[in-house]
């Protein structure tokens, strides 16, 4: 037995140590990698906008980021399941609902990947969307506004890791399940019975082709496995899905081991018309769980949560032919589709190989039923079959494969530390070239659609050893920018990263800038508390409550001197926004509060909740450096005992005379 175990453990610790090794030695010409005209292909003039935005997925910031390509500037911070203090998104009363669940208010995620939305394959600029891997969840964020704008929880899934691919027409943006669950009823099961318990699912989301408003159209239940990544088909494979996964063992334990003991995992392949048709027909289940659907309207400038009730899931032994899996080597992480179709290549991350599927042979093999058994009663194609072919010693350690134009792939390798350029048809490496260290996923602007723009490549880095000044323990990721327009790679440029980067899309800034949003219109704002003017601000009592309905411009608030509050009562500050200027806007902050700054747009309101616990005068200001007289954009508020004589007062621009303390009135300016 101890001797079974060792043979099971040596290459797991052989493994390992290759990681070390690699990923703490410096390959051979660092200093000089960057060719002499580098500075040059990435420099972007002041003034200048870059060609491309690159969309970046935060990992465990639970952040979006958007950088330019090719300078590598941030342009921006999207919080999609994060609170973020920044721009009060998560703190601020219209914001707090985004980020419910059926579990509460989480104010955290693991962003793992994003997806932009495609019209025919092909980028259209319109939202992108992201995963919440750990509280599984599906988040859409609006190009117009980079807001996040709508997430939805998503039921019936633990480890919302393979997600959220996307159909040819944004028809569908789709989830698998990192970890399988018992679903139902029975869920209160030993561990160890993982095998007969423990299931997965694929859920496809809806998306309406004018507003982007989600929801879950129906999830196909799955043998309890790992799904990794997936891709939708295209072209000839249109109406096709494809999902790596691993775990085919089924084990609950050690997965490094446990895992890893067959020499081949899988692809599912998932025939989505055909599922979509059996939902039509009934063929479904309707399962009632309760999930959280938030929705932010830009009108009102608010999120409201609301909870759905029951989900439809269909049952592959109801459903003949939707569901097939084909062999693929071994524990893949990668699969992904080439813009003509045709191929779905898969990436184990522990194959010698990369192996290439054919859309064509597979459906030969399909309608000659020619099988290799099945898996919990689900078909399995015959690797030979399927196959169109294996890239011979490409690397070590296959994650992750984009296209350019011409015919080529681009794989990322882990181990050794590489990006490898191969031809897909011929399966004949080109070219490859070192990175800086240990390269996860990597991005072709254009590369998962049917159109790739073939002039760069973004690679993720998860090791900076040597790249950047020291900060302590923790170093910041890395991109790296190669030239992939000639036939050889060239390094350009790495620039440090937000959080953990694990998938990032890129797509020129063409389509997007065009329609971004600048301001929101005062008149057209439909805020409950929204004050569209000076004359409309005041403070109102309404119970234990202390509603401030106050505006700001540059460079005062509206009032900025408030007195009467008493101990015990809660203050909600709704801000307006007054200003109709493209990037103004104002924060609000008061001392004391447990929360954050408000940060709002022109033209917008935010709701400031405060509970003061303490006596006193309490100063008020604006974080923004919005003028030259900022510091200046400041008020009081006082809090004064509870049963105190003090009248509920505001005002602005005058010092009043001590007011007589008799009356709880309010006072208008």
């Amino acid at each position: 037995m101890k001797h079974n175990n060792l043979k099971v453990l040596v290459p797991a610790l052989f493994l390992s140590v290759g990681l070390l090794s690699i990923q703490g030695c410096k390959p051979k010409g660092t200093q000089s990698a960057v060719s002499g005209n580098a500075a040059a292909k990435v420099y972007v003039a002041p003034g200048k906008y870059d060609e491309f935005y690159n969309f970046v997925s935060g990992g465990f910031s639970g952040q979006m980021s958007v950088y330019g390509i090719p300078s590598g500037r941030l342009l921006r911070v999207i919080p999609v399941f994060s609170v973020d203090p920044e721009k009060g998104y998560g703190y601020s009363e219209e914001s707090k609902p985004m980020l419910n669940t059926s579990n509460g208010f989480i104010p955290w995620d693991d962003l793992h990947h994003i997806a932009l939305s495609v019209t025919n394959s092909e980028h259209d600029g319109r939202w992108v969307f992201a995963n919440g891997n750990n509280t599984p969840r599906i988040a859409r964020v609006d190009l117009k506004t980079f807001r996040t704008a709508e997430i939805i929880e998503i039921p019936n899934s633990a480890g919302n890791h393979s997600s959220p691919f996307i159909t040819e027409n944004s028809e569908y943006v789709v989830a698998g399940t990192r970890f399988s669950v018992p679903i139902g009823d029975k869920q209160d099961v030993p561990i160890n019975s993982y095998k007969e318990n423990f299931k997965g699912t694929v859920s496809f989301i809806g998306v309406d082709k004018t507003s982007g408003k989600m929801n879950i159209a129906f999830q196909i239940l799955t043998p309890g496995i790992n799904f990794d990544l997936a891709r939708a088909g295209k072209g000839k494979s249109a109406g096709w899905f494809f999902f790596s996964c691993y775990n085919s063992e089924k084990a609950n334990t050690l997965l490094e081991v446990n895992a890893s003991q067959k020499d081949k995992d899988f692809i599912m392949c998932v025939n989505w018309k055909k599922a979509e048709e059996y939902a039509k027909a009934g063929k479904g289940v309707k399962k009632a769980v309760k999930y959280a659907h938030n929705t932010y309207d830009e009108s009102t400038h608010s999120a409201t949560s609301t909870m759905e009730n029951e989900v439809l899931v269909l049952d592959p032994k109801d459903c003949p032919d939707m569901i097939y899996f084909m062999p693929c080597p071994k524990s893949p992480h990668g699969c992904d589709t080439d813009p003509t179709g045709e191929f779905i290549v898969g990436s184990g991350k522990l194959a010698a190989t990369i192996p290439v599927f054919s859309f064509t042979k597979i459906q030969a093999a399909i309608a000659a039923k020619d099988y290799d058994g099945s898996f919990d009663g689900i078909p399995v194609l015959k690797y030979a079959s399927v196959l169109h072919g294996e890239v011979q010693k490409p690397g070590l350690g296959p994650l992750h494969t984009e296209f350019d134009e011409k015919g080529n792939a681009y794989t990322s390798f882990f181990v050794s530390s590489e990006v490898v350029k191969w031809n897909v048809q011929s399966l004949k490496v080109l070219d490859r070239i070192a990175t800086y260290y240990s390269v996860g996923h990597l991005s072709v602007p254009g590369g998962p659609t049917k159109k790739p723009h073939g002039k760069y490549l973004i690679a993720y880095n998860k090791i900076t050893k040597d790249r950047y000044l020291p900060t302590g323990p923790e170093l910041a990721q890395s991109a790296q920018l190669y030239d992939i327009s000639g036939e050889k790679m060239k390094l350009l440029l790495d620039f440090p990263t937000i959080g953990e980067p694990h998938y990032a899309e890129a797509i020129p800034a063409e389509l997007i800038m065009k329609n971004s949003q600048k301001i929101y219109k005062i008149e057209d704002n439909k805020n409950p508390y929204a004050a569209k003017g000076d004359n409309f601000a005041r403070v109102e009592r309404k119970g234990n409550e202390i509603h401030v309905y106050m505006t700001s411009i540059r460079s005062h608030f509206t009032p900025d001197n408030i007195e009467g509050v008493k101990l015990g009562e809660t203050v909600y500050f709704h801000v307006t926004n007054l200003e109709q200027d493209w990037d103004v806007p104002h924060g609000f902050a008061i001392k004391g509060a447990n929360n954050a700054e408000l940060l709002i747009m022109p033209g917008e309101t935010q709701t400031l909740k405060w509970i003061p616990e303490k006596v006193g005068v309490f100063p008020m200001y604006c974080t923004d450096f919005c003028s030259a007289l900022h510091q200046e954009m400041q008020g009081y508020i006082r809090v004064s005992p509870p049963g105190a004589n003090v009248p509920l007062t505001f005002s602005t621009g005058k010092t009043a005379p001590a007011a007589t303390e008799k009356k709880d009135t309010v006072k208008t300016k």
